[in-house]
């Protein structure tokens, strides 16, 4: 009987089928004991919270043991898997899952320091939209080709104070001209971290000349050519940052620290969510809001890997399968937790899965999806790599 029913599920695409429930059954059987140790940034008091929380329930359902490694820097994983390669440990590593993206999973994924493909196999993965062109299946334009598993949506936004300024300008371009007017009251992270980083790509999106194909990697010719309106942009734009373009904050929350003092009106977070939390937090004003550039802003999936040579990669899969469970990522969801968006399918869902999501709070300081606008696409992560070269070239000998 249970292998009619999983049968007829699978025909339906709302399960796997007998053979693949069989073989989730023996990871999940392998995976019980395991401690997972979980690379994932951690300069994020309430990610680091929910991820305590994930631990808490991979525990509890799966017999699983949650470690979060936190760090500063994915690379800092990827430069340890690596490692382990060059001195042949090839099993035992010490890294069972990163959380990653960009160029960091391009360079894992180009010098074979990944386990998979492994994502689509996972049985939360039914409520994926995995269909070309989805943002699930490529990761800075870089193919996902199941060796990466997503859990939550990024997108690029502003932050402002209604109390001080009305609402920044509608496109980067007028942000040369609304800086000379509101002289040292913005600013933006250095691009060493990875949001000044995307605030170069945000105006590179936006001004490179029409036609430019940032989804390839960039020749000297088409790098001179996209690049050629973004320099002079800045150039104009930089003698009113604050402090003369002469510092940069090291990261958005240094920014938002900067925001919050008034010295400056602007902050920039590449989640939406993340002004909401922070007036809960008592970290901004009740009075900040969320804005987007009127073409629509940068946006990814943050994803999760398994390095070729994990000690518990049986436990890591759990790991990941339970972060696409609906009821996590609408945990997730909750502003009164994290508010990061979901990357599950809305259509996908059953109802009782979207009911979970229907029943979230709201908040004034929290954007509606709708409200976010077009996601423009991340650029190939080379233009990342040679943007924020250049930019230290340019501006910070």
């Amino acid at each position: 009987m249970k292998t009619l029913i999983l049968a007829a599920l699978a025909a339906l695409g709302l399960a796997p089928g007998p053979a693949a429930a069989d073989d989730w059954e023996a990871t999940r059987a392998a995976a019980r004991g395991q401690t997972v140790y979980f690379h994932a940034w951690g300069g994020d008091e309430r990610t680091n919270a929910f991820l305590d929380w994930v631990g808490e329930r991979a525990e509890a359902a799966h017999g699983v043991t949650l470690r979060h490694v936190k760090l500063g820097d994915t690379a800092e994983a990827v430069s340890r898997v690596l490692a382990e390669k060059a001195a042949g440990r090839d099993s035992g590593g010490s890294v069972d899952l990163i959380w990653i993206n960009g160029p960091n999973f391009q360079a894992m994924k180009e010098q074979g320091l990944l386990m998979g493909p492994f994502s689509e196999d996972l049985p939360n993965a039914r409520w994926l939209d995995l269909s070309p062109g989805s943002a699930n299946v490529a990761d800075f334009t870089v193919p996902v080709e199941g060796m990466e598993s997503p859990w939550r949506l990024a997108k690029f936004v502003f932050t402002y104070d209604t109390a001080r300024i009305a609402a920044p300008p509608a496109g980067m371009a007028g942000w040369p001209d609304w800086a000379a007017a509101h002289p040292g009251r913005i600013t933006h992270p250095d691009p060493a971290n990875f949001m000044g980083a995307t605030f170069l790509k945000q105006a590179l999106a936006e001004l490179a000349p029409e036609g430019t194909d940032l989804s390839v990697p960039p020749t000297e010719e088409s790098y001179a050519a996209a690049t050629a309106p973004l320099w002079a942009w800045y150039d104009a734009l930089r003698p009113n940052l604050w402090r003369g373009g002469e510092a940069f904050p090291a990261n958005q929350f240094a920014q938002r620290q900067l925001m919050n003092d008034g010295e400056i009106d602007l902050g920039m977070s590449f989640d939406p969510a993340s002004a909401a939390a922070a007036i809960r937090d008592g970290l901004l004003p009740e009075t900040v809001r969320v804005h987007v550039p009127e073409a629509g802003s940068i946006g990814n999936v943050s994803f999760v890997a398994i390095p070729y040579n994990a000690a518990h990669a049986e436990g890591a899969k759990v790991v990941a399968n339970l972060l696409l469970d609906p009821q996590v990522q609408a945990h997730m969801q909750d502003i009164d937790v994290l508010g990061s968006f979901s990357v599950l399918d809305p259509a996908k869902l059953d109802p009782g899965a979207r009911a979970a999501f229907a029943a979230l709070p709201a908040d004034p300081a929290l954007p509606e999806l709708a409200d976010l606008g077009p996601v423009l696409p991340e650029p190939a992560p080379q233009w990342m790599t040679r943007l924020t070269a250049d930019w230290q070239q340019r501006y910070a000998q």
